[in-house]
């Protein structure tokens, strides 16, 4: 199929789901992928925030769909909900997560279970619910997984992170192997040291910012906007020869 370049990241008539899409790079993405043309069913726990607002205000629908991914009770749900609302489904963005924090000798098996659980199994359930129907749809799909600088690196006091997240790039090569012959794309996005929620307790403490700061080649912690460009991509045509890969959005910590 040719097409021109502006085209090729057009998402017009697309539908995505974005979990965690409330509140940091979740927020960010699904405003990024409503901006290209996406109608968004945006996945949370919680209130979404202002994120409703913003999608709307670039013109296309958002459906509200309360799920809590700790299990994976919800996800037939959550993909009915999308066909209820928008009847079909073209993209589907695994941004939920969370994170524990403790030394490796104290982490206790709720907290690794509780981080895997959301990070990993809900995430791979969620992808093969979503996949089946892309199946049933006939015209592929994308699979976007959001991985982590921790997916190339151990880090310290985030065990059950790091290994989730690990994981995450695994699965990502591996459904990809299995899925790019049906026209399903399969990738990872690992965002840098990002100003989210979850670092937060990084950045209050300021020996831990500097050190960070003082690795990152741009000087600057990133923020959502940072992966709108990269989401758009890895959710239109202009991808579709990509699979299995995993882009770093960390301004060159991986290269420092």
């Amino acid at each position: 199929m040719s097409l021109n370049t502006v085209n090729t990241f057009d998402l017009s008539g697309k539908v995505a789901i974005v979990t965690g899409s409330n509140t940091g790079l979740g927020a960010g993405m699904a405003v990024a992928l409503a901006a290209a043309g996406c109608d968004i069913v945006g996945v949370s726990r919680a209130d979404p925030g202002d994120t409703a607002a913003r999608v709307k205000a670039a013109g296309r629908r958002f459906a509200d769909v309360r799920a809590d991914l700790s299990s994976t009770a919800p996800l037939d749900d959550i993909v009915g909900a999308a066909l209820e609302a928008f009847g079909h489904i073209d993209v589907l963005v695994n941004n939920a997560g969370i994170i524990r924090r403790d030394d490796a000798l104290e982490l206790n098996e709720a907290d690794w279970d509780a981080v895997m659980d959301v990070n990993l199994k809900s995430l791979f359930f969620l992808s093969q619910a979503v996949a089946r129907q892309f199946v049933r749809q006939g015209r592929g799909g994308k699979i976007i997984n959001v991985a982590s600088m921790l997916s190339f690196q151990g880090g310290i006091r985030v065990a059950s992170y790091t290994a989730s997240k690990s994981g995450v790039l695994g699965l990502t090569r591996l459904l990809a192997n299995e899925w790019a012959a049906q026209r399903i794309n399969v990738n990872a996005i690992a965002p840098g040291y990002m100003a989210t929620a979850n670092t937060a307790p990084l950045r209050d403490d300021a020996q831990r910012n500097d050190e960070i700061l003082g690795r990152i080649p741009a000087g600057r912690w990133g923020v959502p906007g940072d992966l709108a460009g990269p989401v758009v991509f890895l959710a239109s045509a202009a991808s579709d020869y990509v699979h299995g890969h995993t882009l770093a959005v960390d301004g060159g910590w991986l290269a420092r």
